[in-house]
């Protein structure tokens, strides 16, 4: 997941703060780059390994002898993720109308499109009898947008306001992720706006992650001023945490010239109302990213989002790894891993996962995992503490078939407190834990011994990133990576963010 220090916003720390003691608190920034530590290495460091694959790209320079300009960015906001459309209507009626659909996660979105003029418009879920829904209404002759839950037929204005709208056609969108609803509305040609949001008295009243609440529902729209409209699975507020698609050995896993990653789909929220999608990407036009795959979590009898966390193929079966921020209220966090036979790089899927057995008893975030030499190396973020957040990186490696059975302690960089986004990635003639440190600001590099061999020489923004670097067809390096960009955080507070920044070899 995205890091604490985000200047100007709020923060990990701060947040935690606020679950705490009620009120924000100042997020903290140590700017220090001590001397890396690790603990003991209970097992031979591996020697230097071959490149992963002979048919792999190998890079014309080294990762860490690179300099690195920004080449692109751009803020991904879709409240109906393009491609998963369950619903829609080319006319809507003057009376709400209700549109059955399978809904597999309580990450969903509504759009309807609003005429100028007078009238009502309404969006949202319900079920066939109309005696629950959610749904945001809209009157153009009052100027007032609110947000309404009905429960056993009986309705609770959850949130109203008079905003300043758009003139002329616009679009009024409610976004639901995990137990939050959000209204927004959208001018012609322009971009969303956040207007109202709730979360506490939906989850109280209607639990959304229950398989079978969410089974009632379906979408609902209507009113005289509404024209088309859609629904489907949401899509994200932005992006961050990407994760390259690989096979066992490193190798980026290519259809068509397109690699793979997975993001995590920021939310209208925190860690909870945000989920894991998979994204294909032309390395020769990293602006051209694709959403093929959304991937939830059915565990504990919730529907949950579970994110951050790396897809491998190995022979004829996917690997699964990602973290516990689906249910995350402040008292523990772990990896949890699977595997699939399934398509995971397109549709919809919902998985069954369990814990991961990791060499630690701390809490637990980020996985990545290769077979290097024959041995797994699984790297990931130690937390001893969520309030403060303090978390670094560790290795550990298993010569078992599965990454997750026997692992054992390589090290752990103890010297670091906001060092998150572990990815091991292969650098000319060795292989290479890369990590984000948020207190230097700096993208930091480990070989397999846990040992600091050196740093990316790239832009560091603000937030957390990480440094997801990726071969070209030619040899060249990019690096794709996030930001703390939240254009919401008036109404929606952390979790918003952010933006998709791509570096690229070279200098300015």
């Amino acid at each position: 997941m995205a890091g604490a220090e985000v200047p100007g916003l709020l923060g990990r720390r701060a947040l935690l703060a606020a679950v705490a003691a009620g009120m924000t608190a100042a997020a903290c920034d140590d700017r220090s780059a001590a001397p890396s530590r690790s603990t003991p290495d209970p097992t031979p460091a591996p020697s230097p390994s071959a490149s992963p694959s002979a048919t792999a790209v190998q890079p014309r320079h080294s990762l860490l002898e690179t300099s690195f300009r920004e080449i692109a960015r751009f803020h991904p906001i879709q409240v109906v993720a393009p491609g998963f459309v369950l619903a829609s209507a080319s006319r809507v009626g003057t009376r709400e109308e209700h549109h059955p659909a399978h809904l597999p996660a309580p990450f969903l979105g509504v759009e309807v499109d609003v005429a100028p003029g007078t009238g009502t418009v309404t969006a949202g879920l319900a079920d066939a009898a109309g005696t629950t829904a959610l749904r945001a209404r809209l009157d153009l002759d009052a100027g007032t947008v609110a947000l309404e839950l009905v429960v056993e037929g009986r309705s609770t204005i959850l949130a109203t306001g008079r905003p300043r709208l758009p003139g002329g056609a616009l679009t009024l969108g409610l976004a639901v992720c995990e137990n939050r609803a959000t209204v927004l509305v959208r001018p012609r040609g322009g971009g969303w706006r956040a207007l109202l949001s709730s979360h506490d008295p939906i989850a109280a009243r209607l639990d959304l992650r229950v398989p079978a609440t969410l089974a009632r529902l379906g979408f609902a729209w209507g009113g005289r001023a509404a024209r088309a409209a859609r629904g489907g699975l949401f899509g994200m507020t932005g992006l961050r945490d990407p994760h390259l698609v690989q096979h066992a050995d490193g190798t980026p896993y290519v259809e068509g010239g397109r690699v793979f990653l997975t993001w995590t789909c920021a939310g209208a929220g925190d860690f909870t109302q945000a989920h894991w999608g998979v994204f294909a990407l032309d390395p020769d036009r990293p602006t051209a990213l694709e959403q093929v795959a959304q991937l939830y979590v059915r565990r504990d009898g919730l529907l949950l989002g579970d994110h951050a966390g790396q897809l491998v193929r190995d022979g004829d079966r996917w690997l699964v790894a990602n973290t516990s921020w689906g249910d995350f209220d402040g008292s523990g966090v772990h990896v949890r891993h699977t595997t699939s036979d399934a398509d995971l790089l397109h549709g919809v899927h919902v998985l069954a996962t369990e814990p991961a057995a990791l060499a630690t008893d701390l809490s637990t975030w980020d996985p990545s995992f290769t077979r290097i030499d024959g041995a797994w190396s699984v790297a990931y973020v130690e937390s001893p503490s969520q309030s403060p957040f303090d978390f670094h990186p560790a290795l550990a490696r298993t010569t078992g078939p599965d990454p997750f059975e026997g692992l054992a302690k390589v090290g752990a960089d103890l010297t670091r407190h906001q060092t998150e986004g572990p990815l091991l990635v292969h650098d000319r003639d060795r292989w290479l834990v890369l990590a984000s440190d948020g207190d230097a600001r700096q993208y930091v590099a480990y070989d397999l011994a846990m040992r600091r061999v050196g740093r990316i020489d790239a832009p560091y923004g603000s937030n957390i990133p990480h440094p997801q670097a990726i071969l070209r067809p030619d040899g060249r390096w990019i690096v794709v990576t996030f930001d703390a960009t939240n254009p919401f955080s008036a109404v929606l507070g952390y979790g918003g963010h952010g933006d998709v920044v791509v570096y690229a070899e070279g200098v300015p």
